[in-house]
């Protein structure tokens, strides 16, 4: 009797944090939400890309690595270009360019035989594939309020790796009896997205008003802070390079995405050099694959409401670390538990990471910032292969991960340094009185987002905060 009511009790707290954290979103996230897992089931090129090259088109190796970094560079050049879309055309169109023109190039490339013509096309599909995440994360943080955003961002990363985890299986059943099948189901679930976005997803981009004129939101559904703020003064990408603590975000999201990267790159090829086969390491990189479906709704639940400070120093040490514990690692067990600690970094990393990016991105800029942002994992994509390469054949898989464990180090405390000036978001919302909705603006007095638009303070203006507010306190 005892443990069946304690299975019962035991259940209803399962459905009630699910409930928990799956409340209180809205509409249009849910079906931004669908579109980024449908995507995701298709994901068949960046995952067999070198394995068609080499075993079914039979290519060299270095021919599959040159596609790789073409495919690579095509997402950093479309990163600055897609953020600059975002906010010029809007959310909704970019993404609509973004998913058709993937959905094209994709099947396009599954037909290209000639060297030179996969190359090619392998370059238009990284910039085409990459160019829609600006705008999903603009358009996430429009249409959520900000109290909400850090379990937004970790329900869409949850549903990306979900997605990748069933595609991956699925596909590689496909890839077994045809190649090109893979191609064509990809550009089918691409064009799927389109579908859903165009009849689902209204323009979320806030308007500019003129000066001094509250600005509104195209689609006037916006549950964002974005809804109602102040014109700002014209964002562009000068303005993005010049400032100078996002940009130092920036460089330490390359430093902590190129830690991340060693699980893909550095991670098999040190496990063969070590005799381990790559069902061997298919078996330990999907530990991380499980452990994010399973853990990020929970730990999401378990840091929404913490200092995002301590978050990110604890989860960029926690990963240099976790990869430095490969160095030590002789069985599938002992790298399956460094998997395990690398990983739950990332849980905590990923949301954390991309609200301070929020908070530091005046509304009329979020597509830019957030292209800059999205800039800095593609290049650590390029850089790692190239890392991970010349460290293991000069001196040995061991000095790669004692690399990281520096680099994890160096990244733990530059977001100590960097964050020390930011004032406490819960003191930002006491001065404010604006977000989440703890103090209503009367009609007459036009709601203002200084916690999305940074203010300098002046003699008859009290000071603002200087960031921009995430919901992550």
């Amino acid at each position: 009797m005892s443990f069946a009511t304690s299975a019962a009790a035991s259940a209803a707290g399962l459905r009630r944090a699910v409930r928990e954290s799956v409340s209180g979103l809205p509409r249009e996230f849910w079906w931004l939400w669908t579109s980024t897992l449908v995507n995701r089931l298709g994901a068949f090129v960046a995952t067999f890309m070198a394995l068609y090259l080499t075993l079914d088109q039979g290519y060299s190796a270095s021919y599959a690595g040159l596609v790789a970094s073409l495919h690579g560079l095509g997402g950093v050049i479309s990163s600055l270009v897609a953020g600059v879309m975002t906010d010029r055309l809007g959310r909704r169109p970019t993404l609509l360019i973004a998913q058709s023109s993937t959905a094209a190039s994709v099947a396009l490339l599954g037909f290209m035989r000639e060297p030179v013509a996969i190359a090619a096309v392998a370059f238009l599909v990284g910039m085409a594939s990459n160019a829609s995440r600006p705008a999903v994360q603009a358009m996430m943080v429009d249409i959520v309020k900000p109290e909400d955003r850090v379990r937004a961002f970790s329900l869409n990363y949850w549903a990306i790796n979900l997605g990748f985890a069933i595609s991956s299986a699925g596909a590689g059943f496909v890839a077994q009896y045809s190649y090109l099948a893979g191609f064509l189901g990809e550009a089918a679930m691409t064009l799927v997205c389109a579908v859903l976005v165009f009849l689902k997803l209204p323009e979320s981009r806030p308007e500019r008003g003129p000066a001094g004129a509250p600005a509104r939101a195209t689609a006037g559904k916006s549950t964002g802070a974005g809804a109602d703020v102040a014109s700002e003064p014209e964002i562009g990408m000068g303005t993005v390079l010049r400032d100078g603590r996002f940009m130092s975000v920036v460089t330490l999201s390359f430093v902590v995405a190129l830690i991340f990267q060693q699980g893909f790159v550095g991670l098999p090829v040190a496990m063969g050099a070590d005799g381990f086969t790559s069902a061997d390491y298919g078996f330990a990189i999907a530990v991380n694959g499980v452990l994010i479906v399973v853990m990020q709704l929970p730990v999401t639940r378990f840091i929404e409401h913490r200092d995002p400070r301590r978050l990110l120093i604890i989860s960029s040490v926690l990963a240099g670390y976790g990869f430095g514990l490969t160095a030590f690692a002789g069985s599938i067990a002992v790298y399956a538990l460094t998997v395990c600690v690398w990983t739950l970094a990332e849980i905590v990393n990923a949301p954390t990471q991309t609200g301070l990016v929020v908070r530091l991105s005046p509304v009329h800029g979020r597509g830019r910032y957030q292209g800059m942002y999205t800039m800095s994992w593609s290049v650590a994509a390029l850089v790692a292969p190239l890392m991970s390469g010349v460290v293991i054949d000069r001196f040995g898989a061991a000095w790669l991960w004692g690399s990281c464990a520096v680099l994890g180090t160096v990244a733990g405390a530059g977001y100590w340094l960097l964050m020390r000036g930011l004032s406490e978001p819960e003191e930002e919302d006491e001065d404010e009185g604006t977000e989440g909705g703890r103090a209503p603006v009367p009609p007459e007095a036009p709601a203002q987002a200084p916690a999305e638009a940074p203010v300098k303070a002046t003699a008859e203006a009290p000071a603002k905060a200087t960031a921009p507010e995430a919901g992550v306190a």
